[in-house]
């Protein structure tokens, strides 16, 4: 039999964990194991002794894993990563003493309309180098695969130009960017509800879906956003247009969100703090994913940070996201998985598979977020000899090399790519 010379060849890892559920027993440990990648696809997974009777491997296709662990790319599913500027201040200012008085001192405008504003005025030029800069750290702490919301515009022209840049960064990172419209994020200044309502459904979405700028349609369901029932008329008025439903559900309140969300089988339901225990039974037989967002219950302190057992309990798959965005500055999954671990009691089993395969259900994804033979070759090398480390490091990047389809993208924690710096 003729050898090939596959495109790249992973050997020696101390651990190689594969993630092919959600849940703990789709969590799988090989040691001894050879990964082969060839046209961006894991083609085998096999001992050493057998890669070297059918593939050529030598020092230009093969990464020596030695007494590490190599694992599927985080895949982080809930971010709104297009913004300009910081609302560093404003979370300075909420960290200690009278906070209503600490923001008085600060004398800016405060909360997403902030963000807003400072997003609106911003030429796309400028949010493109911010928003590169963000993606490329979440490309260095292992991100291969990345939700991108819009929602700091609420102008069908700023809305647009977010969307924009979510596939501009498509095109010149090596990362996937996966777009969702959140026009829904809020009401503009000036403007009543009723007639946002109708801006969302008869302006905005048919110009999102004209220049074929997003995957997915999302809303806030909350007191002071959306209803249920204007969450629906905006999601179904997306999914005419091919855009599949998520929405911002019981965050901090339940209004019907969380039912709206098992009754059009939406794709993901997100935040989920104060979802009913009687509900999570109805999302599970409706195949919604719960994403789960840590680190943006930590950075706001929330009062009432979500159920995570139980959520898992009911049988629903889970997804963990940054959530990064001006309130939630994080590009770190590995961060995110010790909160979830510490905070919220996750195996660190089930937090590993819920920033992986967890994170590709919660974009209706299926050929990643595995280590399997017929997936993408989205990996990253670990430089620790056992995974759990990835819960024990706090605050450490553990991620030493980042595979994207195939190719190697980050090398001894750099880029490998000149062209990929800002």
């Amino acid at each position: 039999m003729k050898k090939i010379k596959p495109q790249l060849v992973i050997l020696n890892a101390n651990q190689i964990v594969t993630c092919t559920e959600t849940r703990q027993e789709g969590f799988k440990v090989f040691s001894e194991q050879t990964i082969v990648i060839q046209n961006s696809l894991i083609i085998d997974i096999c001992s050493i002794y057998h890669a070297t009777q059918k593939y050529i491997i030598d020092d230009s296709n093969s990464i020596d894993a030695s007494g590490k662990v190599v694992a599927p790319g985080f895949i982080d599913s809930h971010t709104h990563l297009v913004f300009y500027g910081t609302r560093v201040e404003e979370y300075a200012a909420k960290l200690h003493g009278d906070v209503e008085a600490n923001l008085k001192k600060i004398k800016l405008r405060t909360g997403p309309n902030r963000t807003i504003e400072l997003t609106r005025d911003t030429s796309e030029l400028e949010l493109f180098e911010q928003s590169k800069k963000r993606i490329l750290s979440m490309l260095k702490h292992g991100t291969t695969t990345v939700e991108s919301k819009s929602g700091y515009g609420l102008t069908t022209d700023s809305e647009i130009k977010i969307l924009k840049i979510g596939r501009r960064l498509q095109e010149e990172t090596p990362l996937d960017v996966y777009n969702t419209f959140l026009g829904a994020h809020g009401i503009p200044d000036g403007m009543t509800k009723e007639k946002y309502l109708d801006i969302i459904i008869n302006e905005m979405i048919p110009a999102v879906s004209e220049q074929n700028l997003a995957e997915f349609c999302d809303v806030w369901c909350d007191n002071g956003y959306f209803t249920a029932n204007e969450s629906r008329l905006i999601l179904e008025a997306g999914l005419k247009v091919g855009m599949l439903p998520k929405i911002h559900a019981d965050a901090y309140s339940n209004i019907g969100g969380s039912k709206l969300a098992a009754e059009m089988k939406m794709v993901s339901i997100d935040h989920m703090n104060y979802t009913p225990e009687h509900v999570l039974k109805d999302l599970k037989n409706a195949g919604v994913v719960g994403v789960l967002m840590p680190a943006l219950d930590f950075a706001v302190n929330h009062k009432q940070p979500f159920q995570a057992r139980k959520i898992l309990d009911s049988g629903m798959d889970i997804a963990l996201a940054t959530d990064l965005c001006p309130a939630c500055y994080t590009p770190s999954m590995p961060f995110v998985i010790n909160l979830a671990c510490r905070l919220y009691q996750l195996s660190v089993e089930e937090a590993i598979c819920a920033a992986t395969i967890g994170g590709a259900k919660a974009l209706n994804l299926h050929d990643r977020g595995t280590i399997e033979v017929g997936k993408l070759a989205d990996l990253q090398i670990w430089d620790v000899p056992n995974y759990m480390h990835i819960a024990y490091e706090l605050g450490v990047n553990v991620v030493d090399t980042v595979v994207k389809s195939g190719e190697v993208v980050v090398r001894k924690g750099s880029f490998v790519k000149v062209n990929i710096e800002v």
